[in-house]
């Protein structure tokens, strides 16, 4: 019934969704009495694998609930649209292939899955289909998702050949016991650029940016499963993956500087959904630059965190605006100088550093990188600090910026005891640095670090002639998605001929 107002069948798809979070709500419970658990068709390389540990429960939970929420939201979103009841049924099928997805258990379930989801979405990107603009995000889309799906079946084969099995548990163990053959060395490497690929990691980012083309709830459900599903590769095969240092270090370049990338742009948008995407793209940067650190329950945390915040921040997107529209305009900022900016980088490390010294004392030394990563999250809320001490600063506003500081702080370290005692002992722990490894750490921190400081004494600089110019091309994105659009057309035209 795939047209305007098809009787029952929104309230039905609703049911469905709610079924499924019921029945993922099952799943823990029998975690929780029975132990893992693992479907399988056979040993062999083929087999079709479904497993319920603790890792892919807590995914299967985020996907059925975000899915039940944005499901329902669409009853009202799309109540009335000429496709209404074929817009159901492409978030069904969606939903269902990402709840298989983040429970595979061998290289098969993975692929199959991952490929229907991309079908689902090109079609859910396709929902307005005379729209030139949704035409060139789903052709987008297309290239770079299922381009990751053949790089996929491609390390997949490589990883059969050496192990001989496709089963994940299978090729840790035999990882583990013969180290990394030539094939499987390529293979991780292949991994890497599918994960790359799915998180819309720079520079192939363009679709993401344009997947307001789709409704509202398409957006929402991206989070839950889809555009993440490059971390939850990442996670799934992270006693491989963390067996590469290159491996691992493309992760952190990669991540790190489309983390940077994505949150300048971000800052530059009018649009409060392109806003988002762009948000989102840094977001997966920073989730690739945590796997690439060996932070894995940390990436699982951020997966959760983020998933939720920004598909409800997809679904309150209009009232956003609304609220916004009826808001004064806000007055001047209290403009920092270079000696205040250095004061609030100073006290945010200050109490960073306290924080992680009473935080070891009580739950145990701290890895470099889970203490790099906090150093790069605490020169954020700097930036934050900066405001409070500038000269004309009201008192109130210091102290809220100082707290805040400090909050951050005891979160950031609160959250990873508890990321790490829940998820910890299901996942590989991060590897020691060795030179290469702390030549990232030192690379990343200090980018990121310069990135905070320039932007905390953006108000000094911001009327000068270039900092307009520089506005505009990261407004654009420096004009890489139109460089891809050309491409892609160039494509189809060659195609065609």
């Amino acid at each position: 019934m795939p047209g305007r107002r098809p009787e029952a069948v929104p309230r039905l798809s609703e049911y469905a969704a709610l079924g499924a979070l019921a029945l993922a709500v099952l799943g823990l419970v029998q975690l929780a009495v029975a132990g893992p658990a693992v479907l399988s068709t056979s040993e062999g390389g083929g087999a079709l694998t479904l497993q319920a540990n603790l890792v892919n429960i807590t995914l299967t939970l985020l996907v059925a609930f975000i899915g039940w929420v944005v499901i329902r939201y669409s009853r009202t979103y799309l109540d009335g649209e000429a496709d209404e009841g074929r817009f159901h049924a492409l978030m069904l099928a969606t939903l269902a292939a990402v709840l298989i997805f983040v429970q595979s258990g061998s290289l098969m379930v993975l692929i199959l899955s991952t490929l229907v989801v991309g079908l689902g979405l090109r079609q859910l990107l396709l929902f307005y289909a005379d729209r030139p603009e949704a035409q060139r995000a789903a052709a987008k889309f297309t290239l770079v998702w299922h381009g990751a799906d053949l790089v996929l079946f491609l390390a997949a084969l490589l990883l059969i050949s050496s192990y001989g099995t496709g089963v994940l548990s299978g090729i840790a163990e035999a990882a583990g016991a013969q180290g990394l053959t030539t094939g499987a060395s390529i293979a991780v490497f292949l991994i890497v650029l599918a994960a790359a690929l799915k998180t819309a990691a720079f520079p192939l980012h363009g679709w993401l940016t344009e997947v307001m083309e789709a409704p509202t709830p398409v957006s929402a459900l991206l989070h839950a499963g889809i555009i993440n599903s490059g971390g939850v590769l990442l996670i799934a095969l992270s006693p491989l993956v963390q067996y590469s240092p290159g491996a691992m270090a493309a992760l952190v370049m990669i991540g790190g500087f489309t983390a940077l990338f994505g949150a300048a742009v971000m800052l530059t948008q009018s649009a409060v959904k392109t806003s988002l995407a762009w948000s989102t793209v840094s977001q997966m940067g920073f989730l690739l630059l945590q796997c690439g650190l060996g932070l894995w329950a940390l990436a699982l945390l951020h997966i959760l965190a983020h998933s939720l915040y920004k598909a409800h921040a997809f679904l309150s997107s209009g009232g956003a605006v609304q609220a916004v529209a009826g808001l004064r305009r806000p007055g001047p900022i209290a403009v920092p100088n270079v000696g205040a900016v250095l004061k609030s980088f100073a006290l945010a490390v200050a109490l960073y550093a306290l924080i992680a010294t009473v935080f070891t004392a009580v739950t145990g030394p701290k890895t470099a990188q889970a203490l790099a990563l906090g150093g790069i999250l605490i020169f954020g809320v700097a930036y934050l600090v900066a405001q409070g001490l500038a000269d004309l600063a009201p008192r109130e506003l210091t102290k809220r910026t100082a707290l805040t500081a400090l909050a951050a702080a005891v979160a950031y370290f609160g959250f990873q005891a508890v990321a790490q005692a829940i998820w910890g002992p299901a996942l590989p722990m991060a590897p020691v640095p060795g030179p290469l490894e702390w030549a990232l750490i030192v690379l990343a921190v200090a980018s990121f670090g310069l990135v905070a400081f320039a932007q905390a004494l953006f108000p000094l600089w911001a009327h000068h002639p270039a900092t307009a110019g520089l506005r505009v091309h990261l407004a654009n994105g420096f004009y890489l998605n139109a460089l891809l659009d050309r491409a892609i057309g160039g494509f189809r035209r060659t195609s065609s001929n």
